[in-house]
């Protein structure tokens, strides 16, 4: 059951093995687009999700989550390379021993760096508009990032990993979708799940907290960051092998 699409996923894999050692600056490009994407997708969460949060809208996590899907979505339909769901797409060929764990570590970590360029650059460039200023932004992406600098560890583990268990989901049924109307539903579905109940996704926080070093009004540290970061994408890699890949290994198994 589910070998073809299975498949699909293996040869997605060494496609990318491939793109990396035959044009790694486009590689490492196409993983700055999906920090950018993402990070475009927090800032519009900040801005939008600042003025329903201010007017005490119940509603506000619902459509943050709507709202930050627009990130994942343009990853899938523009084209970019997001370390999480990579998490999924190179431990499942891995697991099937279509690619070997050495070229997949290599694609996680050129495509982490990637994201981060992604991440700081948007970020940076946000911070140059002034929406900041405003109370209502500010006020919601400042407590956004002190709050997850401040979480315990085995909250953010369990929020990260399943976080990436919804989006490598996402991904997973994308490629099962057969039209790009479905690919879509997919991702706003697996993104509003992780956003609204609250969940950690590493390259997210990567623009929040360089928005939040950038911002003097923010009680953020480098120390901060990087133990939400460490400890975030430990969990979304735990989430994407261990909960979507590996299962999906098994069932597609032949006996």
């Amino acid at each position: 059951m589910f070998r073809e699409e299975y498949q699909a996923v293996c040869g997605a894999a060494k496609k990318k093995v491939e793109f990396l050692e035959k044009n790694p600056l486009g590689y490492v490009t196409a993983a700055f687009l999906a920090g950018m994407f993402v990070g475009l997708g927090c800032v519009l969460m900040g801005v939008v999700g600042g003025y329903f949060n201010a007017a005490g809208s119940p509603a506000t996590k619902l459509l943050n989550g709507l709202i930050f899907a627009v990130g994942l979505n343009f990853v899938f339909m523009a084209g970019a390379e997001l370390f999480t769901g990579n998490n999924f797409t190179m431990s499942a060929a891995s697991i099937k021993g279509e690619v070997s764990w050495g070229e997949t570590i290599k694609v996680w970590i050129v495509c982490y760096l990637g994201n981060l360029l992604g991440s700081v650059v948007t970020a940076g460039i946000f911070m140059m508009t002034g929406l900041m200023n405003g109370q209502e932004v500010g006020t919601f992406l400042r407590s956004a990032a002190v709050a997850k600098v401040s979480a315990a560890p085995m909250e953010l583990f369990a929020k990260a990993i399943l976080c990436n268990i919804c989006v490598c989901l996402a991904v997973w049924c994308s490629i099962k979708m057969k039209t790009e109307t479905g690919k879509i539903m997919m991702a706003v579905l697996g993104v509003m799940t992780f956003v609204t109940s609250g969940y950690e996704h590493s390259v997210a926080n990567m623009t929040f907290f360089t928005i939040g070093l950038l911002d003097p009004g923010t009680a953020i540290t480098i120390g901060g960051v990087l133990y939400n970061l460490l400890i975030v994408t430990a969990g979304n890699m735990l989430g994407g092998i261990l909960f979507v890949a590996l299962p999906y290994y098994l069932i597609q198994k032949k006996d």
